[in-house]
């Protein structure tokens, strides 16, 4: 029963982090505070209330429209609070975790893993909507994977070159991004994939990032296929692809089912 608890308290957890999500993916990219400035209705500018921000039972109770202009609440944002407490939830699970007899190690790796995938998924929802990697959510996701290393070398299951030759190569491309290359390409988003490549190789490791790579190719073939039936791509043939939101949705899948191989499964 105490398991129950936990994990059902895991997924709370999940849908808060997704109520949040909506609101960085929107205003990170237009610099605006994600922390401080309250949420408010996009159509009214009627700042929310707590009992409006409640994940998935304000939505619910509300009848999926602002209580105070009653303009419909897309229901996006309801199908990612229960997408991600789902996603926190697995992961959880995949760690084999005991709410009993909880393992210091496991835990710290639990809590890691939500902050990778926090990371990531905000770089999904805004590489989906702009085709772009945010830097600075990368610059984030780079910090936890630090942490990680720090995490794993303390278990003594760091190479430490191993991890250092990734982050090298990071930096490199970031650096080159910034400087020289800015100059040269007008379209940097090859470059902005293979460091965000490199952030997920060095958390989920390589045998789940090649895992990650075959199922984002798979789910790229399997949606434009799917669009060919539905003949949505005749109006927009040059409609760019979002490598970035495939990639993270294939490494999170990935890296939860490696989990439940390789955790005590």
């Amino acid at each position: 029963m105490e398991q129950v608890i936990f994990y059902l308290f895991i997924f709370m957890i999940g849908t808060v982090f997704g109520s949040f999500f909506t609101l960085a993916v929107y205003r990170i990219p237009l610099r605006k505070d994600i922390t401080h400035e309250r949420s408010y209705c996009p159509k009214c500018n009627h700042k929310l209330s707590f009992w409006d921000m409640i994940p998935i039972l304000s939505y619910i109770f509300l009848g999926g429209k602002c209580r105070y202009c009653k303009e419909k609440i897309r229901i996006r944002y309801l199908l990612l609070e229960i997408l991600t407490g789902t996603v926190f939830l697995l992961f959880a699970m995949s760690v084999n975790i005991s709410f009993t007899t909880i393992e210091i190690s496991k835990l710290i790796y639990m809590l890691l893993g939500f902050l990778y995938i926090a990371g990531i998924i905000i770089i999904a929802g805004i590489d989906k909507e702009r085709y772009t990697i945010n830097k600075g959510v990368l610059i984030y996701e780079v910090i936890i994977n630090c942490l990680y290393i720090v995490y794993l070398y303390t278990l003594g299951q760091a190479n430490i070159y191993r991890y250092a030759i990734y982050l090298f190569m990071l930096f490199i491309f970031i650096i080159a991004e910034n400087t020289y290359l800015k100059r040269k390409l007008k379209d940097n988003y090859t470059l902005e994939i293979l460091e965000l490549s490199m952030v997920m190789a060095v958390f989920t490791k390589e045998v789940t990032y090649v895992a990650t790579v075959i199922i984002t190719l798979l789910l790229i073939a399997v949606v434009g296929i799917a669009k060919n039936i539905l003949k949505k791509s005749s109006k927009n043939e040059n409609e760019k692809i979002p490598f970035g939101f495939y990639l993270v949705c294939s490494n999170i899948a990935s890296l939860i089912i490696m989990n439940f191989i390789t955790c005590g499964w």
